[in-house]
């Protein structure tokens, strides 16, 4: 129970990444907010809070669009009125649209800042101002991802918001961390999800990422989940600022 009595939120939890980090600190003992867009798992199933309160944890669903600023205040105001408190914030809600910058329109760029990085800073900033107003020394995970490091064919706007997620985390570490608050982001490579479902059906693409992933698999959501347990655990309170690279194997080339 590494996470016993903590009280986290994690937004775009009903599917995916944010799905199995919802699962995971739930069996590590913590209460869980699912906020997401809609409730009803991508991927099929019993909606995240159900099946945390079916295996006896404690969790509620919010209806959340992180870029929406009402929405996101909204989220930490229900979640403080429920649990008392917010020890962990995950922002893992993201979109991913695949356009070179000479096909992308400026409705689909707009699109992605706002869900994956405006949505960011949104959920950080609440985050900061309840922990630093009820001094909790707490920790806040962004999902970045290997796109936000290097590039990745055709992912413009993404690798953009990407990489503005991992500096935002840098120095919002380097503002926050004599206040005893953890700030770090994930960086995974290609993990199972839906939303990477429909370039995995095509065979070329898939053998290239596999071929080029030293590891010689995808990565699974659990893979993700295991380190944001980490990460939101007392075991890494002297990791602070760290874009913690989860991809096995992809951006050592």
């Amino acid at each position: 129970m590494r996470l016993k009595d903590k009280v986290a939120i994690v937004t775009g939890a009903s599917s995916g990444i944010g799905r199995s980090i919802a699962l995971r600190f739930a069996e590590e003992g913590a209460k869980v907010t699912v906020a997401d867009i809609q409730e009803e798992p991508r991927e099929g199933g019993k909606p995240t809070h159900e099946k945390i309160k079916e295996e006896g944890g404690e969790a509620m669903f919010m209806e959340a669009d992180v870029s929406s600023k009402n929405s996101v205040q909204d989220i930490f105001y229900r979640t403080a009125e429920k649990y008392g408190r917010i020890d962990v914030v995950v922002n893992n809600a993201g979109i991913f649209i695949q356009d070179k910058i000479e096909n992308l329109e400026e409705e689909e760029w707009d699109r992605i800042m706002d869900i994956d990085l405006k949505g960011v800073y949104f959920c950080t900033k609440e985050a900061i101002e309840h922990m630093t107003t009820e001094g909790i020394e707490g920790s806040i995970i962004n999902i970045s991802s290997i796109a936000g490091l290097v590039g990745y064919n055709g992912a413009t706007a993404y690798c953009a918001a990407k990489g503005g997620v991992s500096n935002l985390t840098k120095e919002v570490a380097l503002d926050y961390g004599s206040e005893g608050i953890n700030v770090n982001a994930i960086c995974p490579g290609v993990i199972k999800t839906k939303m990477t479902e429909e370039f995995r059906e095509d065979d070329q693409v898939r053998s290239f990422m596999e071929q080029n992933t030293p590891y010689k698999r995808l990565g699974k959501p659990e893979d993700i989940a295991n380190a944001a347990v980490f990460l939101a655990s007392d075991e890494s309170n002297f990791v602070h600022g760290q874009n913690l690279v989860v991809d096995g194997g992809w951006t050592i080339h």
